[in-house]
């Protein structure tokens, strides 16, 4: 009687595991991966750049911003935060960004001075961060780091459900801008030419992108690489332009991807943070590119 309490007191703690750890987990990695790989993939159409990715906007330094302000200058206040209040800093940064970038989207007439203006707005976050980082104590400064080097494993369901319905609307704006990014691919002139509003397509990409790299960034932390190489991956395996077929294509192969890059960093003695291993994928990738347009 002893042993099948003992097997189905086992039992219930591996249902508990899998229900409250695992598939969390899992579902997040899904999620994250769609999300980082549709929106590098419109960041790379916007601004016709291999090489540019979901955070080039300066969204992922917004969400840096709002963490560094929530944790180390809440250490010197001796407040401690749980991980969802840090998930707000986040969000409220990124969509300050956000917020900023809106009106210089519709204001500027070229894609150029956008990315610069996104890289400014990063640099100057960025630059705050380290200010921060200089004034905190080490163990802020340890909670900060981190978080910084990305992680799954901090989202529940209750997290679950808000990262869910904030990517479910990036997905249906990305789904409404496929014909538009369509266009933009034969350049601005040809666009305009097929009836496209380039400045209102060009907000809509930023809100898209700043929804969908916002979110993950705020509950999983800066995930490096797979918004630029997954699209990439996408574009060789189906050998077309398409965006109706690519965007599919790169949250099916950045799901996977992901989804691998937990499993494989799950493996080790001692878990690896997620982007490591994302870096790992995700650079030899972007080397050949370099190396094959020379």
């Amino acid at each position: 009687m002893a042993s099948w309490s003992a097997i189905s007191t086992e039992s219930a703690i591996i249902d508990r595991i899998f229900f409250y750890l695992r598939l969390p987990k899992m579902l997040t990695a899904i999620l994250a991966g769609v999300a980082l790989s549709v929106s590098g993939m419109m960041m790379q159409t916007l601004f016709r750049n291999p090489l540019a990715g979901p955070y080039i906007l300066g969204v992922s330094s917004g969400a840096c911003l709002g963490v560094a302000i929530a944790t180390l200058i809440g250490a010197q206040l001796t407040i401690h935060l749980a991980t969802s209040a840090i998930a707000s800093a986040a969000i409220i940064g990124s969509t300050a960004v956000l917020i900023m970038m809106l009106p210089v989207a519709r204001k500027v007439k070229d894609n150029v001075s956008l990315l610069i203006i996104g890289m400014m707005f990063g640099a100057v976050a960025g630059a705050l961060v380290n200010v921060l980082q200089n004034i905190s104590n080490p163990d802020s400064l340890k909670v900060f780091i981190t978080w910084t080097l990305g992680s799954l494993s901090n989202v529940g369901w209750n997290e679950l459900a808000v990262l869910s319905a904030i990517i479910l609307v990036g997905i249906i704006i990305v789904i409404t801008l496929m014909k538009p990014l369509n266009g933009l691919l034969l350049g601005e002139t040809y666009a305009q030419g097929l009836g496209i509003h380039i400045q209102r397509v060009r907000t809509w990409i930023v809100v898209a992108t700043g929804l969908l790299a916002g979110a993950v960034t705020a509950f999983c932390g800066p995930i490096a690489f797979v918004g630029v190489a997954v699209p990439h991956i996408a574009r060789g395996l189906m050998r077309t332009s398409n965006h109706r077929i690519i965007i599919p294509a790169s949250a099916l192969i950045g799901a996977n991807l992901l989804l691998a890059c937990d499993i494989i960093c799950s493996l080790s003695t001692y878990p690896l943070p997620i982007s490591t291993m994302s870096a790992l994928f995700g650079a030899p990738i972007i080397i050949a590119i370099i190396l094959k347009n020379k």
